[in-house]
């Protein structure tokens, strides 16, 4: 049996998957068990790599009750605690980075500034298993009575500094609407008064607002069969990358070059900032308070003039 922790949220769970896919392949019969929240169950399943979900809310809440497991895995972090919470399940065997404070001498070096996907798969290739990071694509959910070809908006963001004006969000909504799109405005349960608030603003009908009104599973499926998604760094973003859906991701405190989408599919275009900056203390899109001023600065018409060109190229890659 593997276990591996990965107890975050959904765009950290997205970008695991080629690791995911990596472990399946290069350990085969085995049952996988992921530690993670219970409601990322849904989205485990649409991984096709994942047998059951640990409801685990951080490195210090694993309860295992099993026996050891044969192999433990860290695609938490760089430790030392999700080290430490791991190797108190006494696995035969742990594949995580190197950590001396954690008590850990094996494994790669931490890399601050890798990709999120880049990271995992090179963790898994350290250990002599495979991990294509090309391999993120998410199964298709079952039919669940979303509407389809619609153009997802998706203003909302734990980090306040992630977030793109609401003012703009519903300027951008009002001029997609008027090129012949039909917009939905989603988000969770707690961003539905933000979520409302564009929609009312852009002058859309109450029923454009699904924030609140999708669980995982239906989420994903919007996605799936969107027309365009266009989104801040966050959840959304990595299910358009899965679904190969086009998107618009809108890039502030944190740099696409650590979790944007793959640079090589032209369905995704990044808009704010790209490059990572070494120790810049704001890289991390913790601290400070509203909107960063990287994403502050792009403007309704730049990502309207966005919107146009990855349908572009999603039309010529179709065709």
């Amino acid at each position: 049996m593997i276990l591996v922790l990965r107890a975050l949220g959904v765009g950290d769970l997205a970008t695991a998957v080629p690791a995911l896919r990596g472990l399946r392949a290069g350990l085969p019969d085995r049952e996988l068990v992921l530690a993670a929240p219970a409601w990322l169950a849904p989205l485990a399943a649409l991984t096709g790599a994942v047998d059951r979900v640990l409801p685990t809310t951080g490195p210090d809440r694993i309860r295992w009750t099993g026996p050891p497991p044969e192999v433990a895995v860290n695609l938490h972090g760089r430790g030392p605690e999700s080290h430490r919470a791991l190797a108190a399940v006494r696995p035969g065997r742990l594949l995580a980075f190197r950590n001396p404070s954690a008590g850990h001498l094996d494994g790669p070096a931490w890399d601050a500034d890798e990709h999120e996907v880049r990271r995992w798969c090179r963790l898994l290739h350290a250990y002599g298993l495979p991990a294509d990071a090309g391999d993120l694509a998410l199964r298709r959910p079952a039919t669940v009575g979303v509407p389809a070809g619609v153009t997802v908006l998706h203003p909302g963001s734990k980090v306040p500094a992630k977030r793109w004006p609401a003012d703009r969000f519903a300027g951008l909504a009002r001029a997609l609407t008027a090129h012949g799109h039909r917009v939905v405005v989603t988000g969770s349960a707690d961003e539905r008064v933000l979520a409302a608030r564009v929609a009312r603003d852009a002058g859309l009908p109450p029923t454009a607002v699904l924030a609140g009104r999708t669980g995982l599973t239906e989420l994903a499926a919007l996605v799936a069969d969107a027309r365009v998604v266009v989104s801040g760094d966050t959840g959304v973003a990595h299910l358009a990358t899965g679904y190969r859906t086009a998107s618009v991701v809108l890039f502030g405190p944190v740099p696409a070059a650590r979790w944007g989408p793959p640079p090589d599919r032209r369905r995704h275009l990044v808009l704010g900032r790209v490059e990572a900056a070494g120790s810049d203390p704001d890289s991390t899109g913790s601290g400070g308070v509203g909107t960063h001023p990287t994403l502050d600065a792009i403007g309704i018409d730049e990502v309207v003039a966005a919107v146009a060109e990855v349908e572009r190229v999603s039309g010529a890659v179709a065709a």
